[in-house]
Protein backbone atom coordinates (compact mmCIF):
# COMPACT_ATOMS: atom_id res chain seq x y z
CA UNK A 1 0.00 0.00 0.00
CA UNK A 2 1.82 2.86 -1.31
CA UNK A 3 0.98 6.93 -0.80
CA UNK A 4 1.36 9.19 2.13
CA UNK A 5 -0.78 9.33 5.35
CA UNK A 6 -0.71 12.68 6.57
CA UNK A 7 -0.19 13.16 10.22
CA UNK A 8 -1.71 16.76 10.12
CA UNK A 9 -2.50 19.50 13.10
CA UNK A 10 -2.30 22.91 14.19
CA UNK A 11 1.30 23.27 15.94
CA UNK A 12 1.94 21.59 19.36
CA UNK A 13 -1.38 19.00 18.93
CA UNK A 14 0.25 15.54 19.56
CA UNK A 15 0.98 14.35 15.90
CA UNK A 16 4.88 14.01 17.11
CA UNK A 17 3.58 11.30 19.83
CA UNK A 18 1.49 9.41 16.97
CA UNK A 19 5.02 9.59 15.00
CA UNK A 20 6.40 8.00 17.94
CA UNK A 21 3.77 5.66 18.49
CA UNK A 22 3.93 4.94 14.55
CA UNK A 23 7.72 4.28 14.92
CA UNK A 24 7.26 2.34 18.08
CA UNK A 25 4.73 0.35 16.40
CA UNK A 26 5.92 -0.55 13.15
CA UNK A 27 9.06 -1.39 14.30
CA UNK A 28 8.04 -3.66 17.18
CA UNK A 29 11.43 -3.67 18.84
CA UNK A 30 12.30 -4.93 22.19
CA UNK A 31 13.49 -0.88 23.77
CA UNK A 32 11.96 2.00 22.99
CA UNK A 33 12.66 3.61 19.76
CA UNK A 34 14.97 7.02 19.82
CA UNK A 35 13.35 9.94 19.20
CA UNK A 36 16.20 11.07 16.75
CA UNK A 37 15.57 8.49 14.40
CA UNK A 38 11.48 8.25 13.83
CA UNK A 39 9.69 6.63 10.65
CA UNK A 40 8.39 9.02 8.23
CA UNK A 41 11.70 10.80 7.55
CA UNK A 42 11.27 14.58 8.61
CA UNK A 43 8.07 17.21 8.68
CA UNK A 44 6.56 17.62 5.36
CA UNK A 45 8.34 21.52 5.80
CA UNK A 46 11.34 20.66 5.87
CA UNK A 47 13.90 22.98 3.42
CA UNK A 48 16.21 19.67 3.25
CA UNK A 49 13.28 17.26 2.24
CA UNK A 50 12.25 20.11 -0.50
CA UNK A 51 15.68 21.03 -1.75
CA UNK A 52 16.48 17.31 -2.46
CA UNK A 53 13.11 16.83 -4.55
CA UNK A 54 12.98 19.94 -6.33
CA UNK A 55 17.47 19.81 -6.72
CA UNK A 56 17.21 23.78 -6.16
CA UNK A 57 17.33 25.44 -2.53
CA UNK A 58 14.33 26.64 -1.41
CA UNK A 59 16.19 30.11 -0.53
CA UNK A 60 17.20 30.82 -3.93
CA UNK A 61 13.02 30.81 -4.89
CA UNK A 62 10.48 33.16 -4.25
CA UNK A 63 7.86 32.08 -1.73
CA UNK A 64 5.11 31.80 -4.80
CA UNK A 65 7.49 29.43 -6.57
CA UNK A 66 7.97 27.62 -3.52
CA UNK A 67 4.51 27.17 -2.81
CA UNK A 68 4.49 26.52 -6.85
CA UNK A 69 6.35 23.29 -6.08
CA UNK A 70 5.57 22.14 -3.00
CA UNK A 71 2.42 19.78 -4.17
CA UNK A 72 4.61 18.00 -6.78
CA UNK A 73 6.76 17.20 -4.29
CA UNK A 74 4.84 15.28 -2.04
CA UNK A 75 3.30 13.69 -5.04
CA UNK A 76 6.93 12.63 -6.04
CA UNK A 77 7.84 11.21 -2.52
CA UNK A 78 5.01 9.69 -2.26
CA UNK A 79 5.43 7.76 -5.83
CA UNK A 80 9.31 7.06 -5.00
CA UNK A 81 7.86 4.71 -1.43
CA UNK A 82 6.04 1.64 -2.76
CA UNK A 83 5.29 1.28 0.86
CA UNK A 84 3.01 3.51 2.82
CA UNK A 85 4.72 6.99 4.58
CA UNK A 86 3.66 8.88 7.62
CA UNK A 87 4.79 12.13 6.95
CA UNK A 88 3.90 15.20 9.68
CA UNK A 89 2.49 18.29 8.54
CA UNK A 90 1.58 21.47 10.26
CA UNK A 91 0.11 23.42 6.87
CA UNK A 92 -3.44 23.84 6.45
CA UNK A 93 -4.93 22.95 3.50
CA UNK A 94 -4.52 25.30 1.35
CA UNK A 95 -3.84 25.65 -2.72
CA UNK A 96 -1.03 27.12 -4.68
CA UNK A 97 -1.56 30.97 -6.43
CA UNK A 98 -2.85 28.41 -9.54
CA UNK A 99 -5.43 26.79 -7.31
CA UNK A 100 -3.48 23.53 -6.86
CA UNK A 101 -3.99 21.66 -3.32
CA UNK A 102 -1.12 22.32 -1.86
CA UNK A 103 -1.72 18.37 -0.56
CA UNK A 104 -3.46 16.45 -3.71
CA UNK A 105 -5.45 12.81 -3.50
CA UNK A 106 -2.69 11.75 -5.74
CA UNK A 107 -0.40 12.20 -2.86
CA UNK A 108 -2.63 10.92 -0.47
CA UNK A 109 -3.32 7.85 1.56
CA UNK A 110 -4.98 9.44 4.17
CA UNK A 111 -5.05 12.12 6.67
CA UNK A 112 -5.18 11.65 10.42
CA UNK A 113 -5.81 14.99 11.40
CA UNK A 114 -5.09 15.59 15.40
CA UNK A 115 -6.39 18.37 17.23
CA UNK A 116 -6.13 19.78 21.03
CA UNK A 117 -8.12 21.68 23.06
CA UNK A 118 -6.95 25.39 21.53
CA UNK A 119 -6.59 26.59 25.26
CA UNK A 120 -3.87 23.89 25.68
CA UNK A 121 -2.71 24.19 22.25
CA UNK A 122 -2.23 28.29 23.36
CA UNK A 123 -0.30 27.39 26.52
CA UNK A 124 2.14 24.87 24.88
CA UNK A 125 2.64 27.11 21.28
CA UNK A 126 3.32 29.79 23.52
CA UNK A 127 6.28 27.89 25.59
CA UNK A 128 7.38 26.38 21.94
CA UNK A 129 7.45 30.21 20.68
CA UNK A 130 8.98 31.88 23.29
CA UNK A 131 6.35 33.97 24.09
CA UNK A 132 3.64 34.75 26.89
CA UNK A 133 0.66 32.59 27.00
CA UNK A 134 -1.81 35.51 26.37
CA UNK A 135 0.40 36.78 23.38
CA UNK A 136 -0.97 33.42 22.01
CA UNK A 137 -4.20 34.10 22.02
CA UNK A 138 -4.53 36.16 18.93
CA UNK A 139 -2.53 34.55 16.63
CA UNK A 140 -4.90 31.43 17.09
CA UNK A 141 -7.66 33.97 15.63
CA UNK A 142 -5.12 35.20 12.64
CA UNK A 143 -5.95 34.00 9.34
CA UNK A 144 -2.49 35.64 8.06
CA UNK A 145 -0.34 33.15 10.46
CA UNK A 146 2.31 31.83 9.11
CA UNK A 147 4.64 29.41 10.68
CA UNK A 148 8.73 29.03 10.01
CA UNK A 149 8.50 32.54 8.55
CA UNK A 150 11.30 34.35 10.56
CA UNK A 151 12.53 37.03 7.96
CA UNK A 152 15.70 37.51 10.12
CA UNK A 153 16.89 34.17 9.91
CA UNK A 154 17.39 30.83 7.36
CA UNK A 155 14.94 28.09 9.08
CA UNK A 156 15.49 24.46 8.77
CA UNK A 157 11.95 24.53 7.47
CA UNK A 158 9.36 26.96 5.38
CA UNK A 159 6.68 28.50 6.04
CA UNK A 160 3.99 27.41 6.65
CA UNK A 161 0.38 29.04 6.56
CA UNK A 162 -1.76 28.03 9.38
CA UNK A 163 -5.25 30.07 9.26
CA UNK A 164 -7.02 30.43 12.66
CA UNK A 165 -7.09 27.34 15.02
CA UNK A 166 -10.88 26.80 13.49
CA UNK A 167 -9.59 27.71 9.96
CA UNK A 168 -6.96 24.86 10.32
CA UNK A 169 -9.58 22.51 11.24
CA UNK A 170 -11.97 22.86 9.00
CA UNK A 171 -9.57 23.30 6.27
CA UNK A 172 -8.64 19.57 6.49
CA UNK A 173 -12.02 17.96 7.73
CA UNK A 174 -14.46 20.22 5.36
CA UNK A 175 -12.29 21.48 2.74
CA UNK A 176 -9.59 18.79 1.51
CA UNK A 177 -12.09 16.33 0.14
CA UNK A 178 -9.35 13.74 1.40
CA UNK A 179 -10.47 10.16 3.72
CA UNK A 180 -9.91 11.96 7.59
CA UNK A 181 -9.99 10.02 10.50
CA UNK A 182 -9.98 12.76 13.99
CA UNK A 183 -7.93 11.73 16.72
CA UNK A 184 -8.43 14.41 19.68
CA UNK A 185 -4.84 14.59 22.41
CA UNK A 186 -7.35 13.99 25.19
CA UNK A 187 -8.51 10.64 23.84
CA UNK A 188 -5.22 9.36 23.26
CA UNK A 189 -4.26 10.44 26.71
CA UNK A 190 -7.41 8.84 28.28
CA UNK A 191 -8.65 6.28 26.10
CA UNK A 192 -5.14 5.32 24.47
CA UNK A 193 -6.15 1.63 23.53
CA UNK A 194 -8.92 2.36 21.70
CA UNK A 195 -7.47 5.58 19.78
CA UNK A 196 -4.51 4.34 18.77
CA UNK A 197 -6.29 1.18 17.63
CA UNK A 198 -8.96 2.86 15.87
CA UNK A 199 -5.94 5.24 14.30
CA UNK A 200 -4.32 1.97 13.13
CA UNK A 201 -7.18 0.52 11.58
CA UNK A 202 -8.05 3.77 9.66
CA UNK A 203 -4.52 3.61 8.01
CA UNK A 204 -4.60 -0.17 6.97
CA UNK A 205 -2.50 -1.58 9.80
CA UNK A 206 -3.05 -4.62 12.19
CA UNK A 207 -3.83 -2.80 15.62
CA UNK A 208 -2.97 -6.44 17.56
CA UNK A 209 -3.47 -5.88 20.88
CA UNK A 210 -0.05 -6.87 22.26
CA UNK A 211 1.48 -4.92 19.86
CA UNK A 212 -0.11 -1.80 20.96
CA UNK A 213 0.28 -2.40 24.14
CA UNK A 214 3.98 -2.20 23.78
CA UNK A 215 4.09 0.96 21.15
CA UNK A 216 1.88 2.99 23.71
CA UNK A 217 4.70 1.87 26.70
CA UNK A 218 7.45 2.69 24.49
CA UNK A 219 5.63 6.31 23.65
CA UNK A 220 4.95 7.35 27.13
CA UNK A 221 5.93 11.04 27.74
CA UNK A 222 8.00 10.33 30.69
CA UNK A 223 10.20 8.29 28.30
CA UNK A 224 10.38 10.91 25.59
CA UNK A 225 11.12 13.43 27.86
CA UNK A 226 14.27 11.46 29.34
CA UNK A 227 15.22 11.42 25.98
CA UNK A 228 14.90 14.36 24.70
CA UNK A 229 17.20 15.49 28.26
CA UNK A 230 19.69 12.72 27.47
CA UNK A 231 20.41 13.62 23.75
CA UNK A 232 18.01 16.64 22.88
CA UNK A 233 15.48 16.58 19.92
CA UNK A 234 15.90 18.97 16.36
CA UNK A 235 12.02 19.67 16.43
CA UNK A 236 12.67 22.22 19.94
CA UNK A 237 12.65 25.56 18.67
CA UNK A 238 15.47 27.64 19.69
CA UNK A 239 13.59 29.81 22.60
CA UNK A 240 11.74 26.76 24.28
CA UNK A 241 13.40 25.04 26.62
CA UNK A 242 12.30 21.66 25.91
CA UNK A 243 10.12 20.24 23.37
CA UNK A 244 7.82 17.30 25.92
CA UNK A 245 7.49 20.07 28.33
CA UNK A 246 4.18 18.92 30.24
CA UNK A 247 1.65 17.23 27.75
CA UNK A 248 -1.29 17.43 30.30
CA UNK A 249 -4.80 18.23 29.86
CA UNK A 250 -6.31 21.36 30.93
CA UNK A 251 -2.72 23.21 31.83
CA UNK A 252 -4.07 26.05 30.27
CA UNK A 253 -5.53 26.83 33.89
CA UNK A 254 -2.27 27.09 35.34
CA UNK A 255 -1.33 29.98 32.27
CA UNK A 256 -4.28 31.34 31.03
CA UNK A 257 -7.09 34.03 32.10
CA UNK A 258 -10.17 33.96 32.61
CA UNK A 259 -10.18 36.91 29.86
CA UNK A 260 -8.06 34.56 27.70
CA UNK A 261 -10.10 31.82 28.05
CA UNK A 262 -12.78 33.38 27.28
CA UNK A 263 -11.90 35.28 24.28
CA UNK A 264 -10.88 31.77 22.52
CA UNK A 265 -13.58 30.04 23.01
CA UNK A 266 -15.90 33.01 21.94
CA UNK A 267 -13.26 33.09 18.62
CA UNK A 268 -13.51 29.36 18.26
CA UNK A 269 -17.06 28.13 19.75
CA UNK A 270 -18.05 26.76 16.49
CA UNK A 271 -15.71 24.66 16.17
CA UNK A 272 -14.85 23.67 19.82
CA UNK A 273 -18.45 22.46 20.24
CA UNK A 274 -18.29 19.94 16.61
CA UNK A 275 -15.10 18.81 18.66
CA UNK A 276 -16.33 18.46 21.84
CA UNK A 277 -14.49 21.39 23.58
CA UNK A 278 -17.47 23.32 24.12
CA UNK A 279 -20.68 22.63 25.98
CA UNK A 280 -23.89 23.92 24.53
CA UNK A 281 -24.12 26.40 27.50
CA UNK A 282 -20.93 27.38 27.12
CA UNK A 283 -19.04 25.51 29.58
CA UNK A 284 -14.95 24.69 28.41
CA UNK A 285 -14.60 21.17 28.15
CA UNK A 286 -11.37 19.36 29.33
Amino acid sequence: MSGIVWLASYPKSGNTWIRVFLTNFLRNGEAPADIRELDGRTVASARALFDEAVGVAASDLTPSQVERYRPAVYEQIAAEHPERLYLKIHDAFTRTSEGVPLVTAKATAGVLYVVRNPLDVAVSFAFHKGVPPGDMVSHLNDPGFCFGSDVHRLPNQLPQRLLTWSGHVRSWLDDSGLPVHVVRYEDLLLSPMETFSKLLAFAGLDPDLGRVQKAIAFSSFDILKAQESAHGFWERSTVAERFFREGRIGDWRNHLTEAHAGRIAADHGPVMKRLGYLSDSGEIIF
